[in-house]
């Protein structure tokens, strides 16, 4: 993912900061607790589309 495209993105629900996991291609939002997908190097920043983040995740992308 370019570095400056993430640098733009936000998460649509809280408008906050996202992190990139390269290992599960996705773009993470602590704030609303979901991961929006990548597919095909393009972020799907639909809510529809994300999956919920479990306790154990959130702790993980602490350290991102």
């Amino acid at each position: 993912m370019d570095k400056r495209l993430l640098d733009i993105l936000v998460c649509p629900v809280t408008k906050g900061p996202l992190i990139h996991d390269k290992e599960r291609s996705e773009l993470v939002s602590r704030g609303a607790r979901l991961a929006y997908p990548i597919r095909d190097d393009i972020p799907v920043m639909l809510e529809d589309e994300a999956r919920q983040l479990t306790e154990e995740e959130l702790e993980k992308s602490k350290d991102k």
